[in-house]
């Protein structure tokens, strides 16, 4: 395991830096888990000092660890921060860059920048003798924006980076609940013999927000909200849910069972899309009791064609699975924030409790805004009643808050994916397989709307989306969990 000296972030300056990546690394550094030599470099267009970035990061540290920022902790982590500012299309950039890693070892690149840059990234390190072993490149999503993209940005980055030190990043992929996933699953005995058509009904998967765009229009209507989460964050959930038990734990083993899940898709054909998928777009409506502008309002905004919402009902063409519907679901402006799986169970073949309703079974996964594990059982009442029993459904629920209160805060996602990448660790990313296949479905999708002129429908800021959202699931009896 080669261990970086240095941890290049390219869009130093930007909003994902500064909310995630740099209080992500001060907590590592915090809690002794960054090696104790680690050169942070913070790489972007800005004319900064070391010393005016140092006061930049220190803002966006204490704002995101509120009670939790301790002065000493900082003063020992901003002694790693350094900058170099520079056009990523300057080639003088590299120049500067690497003098700043001379005498560094191994250097890991963050790409945390727009992807139409990546290219243009990795050709400039290049350029410049940095692409070499030991050093190692961590891409953010999303990587392009069709599969075309994709291959093009992939095969550039493998030009000059090796697939084992590539490392493509979903943070959903960091989330303990995430995680949570395959222990579940693979390290209890109850669940895993009943993970299959024979016993689930239907799963869901939700991803909601109650935000809008917030200031960016320019990129959210480039890839709307198909491409910005179903390709990444809403698949990969899938195939943790839907993977066969891989070996062992090893990257390989885990992210070849996933691409499987990805080729097991079934195609969703031009004509099956009014019935299969929905589009949506915000209008003017009220969310968390203020009245919010609709999206072609919004600031910059303008007449589109993007959508904000989508659902989808998928199926997977394997033994496993066969028949089984995955609802995927996604939007903005919805009424409540939570991201959320739901695996339905059958109901009993037959009731021996007269004059009781029995509730399927439910196994309730929630990623945010608290992570918990809730499974729905049938209970008898504690009541005296004649002639029979009484049954209501009962919660039983795994808050790991209450579980774990020795932690004392809730883990950025990051910090877990970024020790990976710097431990050498790929399990958690997604391999370039994975990517490819994942836009190969959704392209289908995306062009099949374009080929079948099937627009986004209007649904009020505030509500659950389109009404077609509802009809999705209603065709085969089944209704959304909120």
């Amino acid at each position: 395991m080669a261990v970086p000296g240095a941890f290049v972030i390219f869009g130093a300056t930007g909003d994902l830096a500064r909310r995630m990546l740099f209080p992500s690394l001060y907590f590592l550094d915090a809690d002794g888990l960054l090696p104790w030599d680690l050169k942070i470099i913070g790489a972007a267009r800005s004319k900064l000092t070391d010393q005016q970035f140092r006061a930049e990061v220190e803002e966006s540290v204490r704002a995101r660890a509120g009670s939790f920022f301790s002065k000493e902790a900082w003063e020992g982590f901003s002694k790693r921060l350094v900058y170099a500012g520079g056009d990523a299309s300057d080639g003088a950039s590299y120049i500067a860059l690497r003098e700043k890693l001379s005498g560094a070892g191994g250097a890991l690149f963050y790409l945390s920048t727009s992807p139409a840059l990546y290219i243009p990234i990795v050709r400039g390190l290049a350029s410049q003798g940095l692409t070499v072993e030991p050093n190692r490149i961590i891409v953010e999503k999303p990587i392009g924006k069709s599969r075309a993209t994709c291959e093009a940005i992939n095969t550039a980055i493998a030009e000059h980076f090796s697939e084992p030190r590539t490392f493509r990043i979903d943070h959903y992929l960091g989330k303990e609940t995430v995680q949570n996933l395959i222990a579940l699953r693979f390290g209890n005995a109850l669940f895993e013999p009943l993970w299959n058509r024979h016993n689930i009904d239907h799963v869901q998967i939700t991803v909601a927000e109650t935000l809008g765009v917030e200031g960016r229009f320019a990129y959210y209507d480039e890839y709307g909200a198909t491409r910005d989460m179903v390709q990444n964050h809403l698949l990969q959930l899938l195939c943790l849910i839907a993977m066969e038990p891989p070996s062992n734990m090893r990257a390989e083993s885990v992210r070849s069972e996933k691409v499987k899940v990805l080729r097991s898709l079934r195609p969703i054909h031009d004509a099956e899309l009014a019935q299969k998928t929905v589009r949506g777009q915000y209008t003017r409506g009220v969310t968390d009791g203020k009245s919010v502008p609709g999206y072609a309002e919004e600031e910059g905004g303008k007449a589109s064609d993007t959508e904000t919402f989508v659902a989808i009902c998928a199926h997977l063409d394997n033994w496993r699975w066969a028949g089984v519907p995955f609802y995927l679901r996604t939007g903005k402006r919805l009424p409540s924030r939570f991201s959320q799986i739901t695996i339905q169970f059958k109901n009993v073949p037959h009731s021996i409790f007269n004059g009781s309703a029995l509730l399927a079974n439910r196994l309730t996964i929630t990623l945010q805004p608290e992570e918990s594990i809730a499974l729905t059982i049938m209970n008898k009442t504690p009541t005296l009643t004649q002639g029979g029993y009484e049954l209501q459904p009962l919660s039983l629920n795994l808050s790991l808050l209450d579980a774990f209160k020795g932690e004392k805060r809730r883990r950025i996602a990051y910090e877990r994916l970024l020790l990976e990448a710097i431990s050498d660790n790929s399990t958690l990313f997604v391999r370039r397989d994975e990517a490819e296949a994942a836009w190969l479905w959704v392209d289908r999708i995306i062009e099949g709307w374009s080929r079948t002129g099937m627009k986004p429908a209007p649904y009020q800021a505030g509500s659950w989306g389109p009404a077609g959202a509802f009809a999705l699931t209603e065709r085969n009896g089944h209704s959304w969990y909120e």
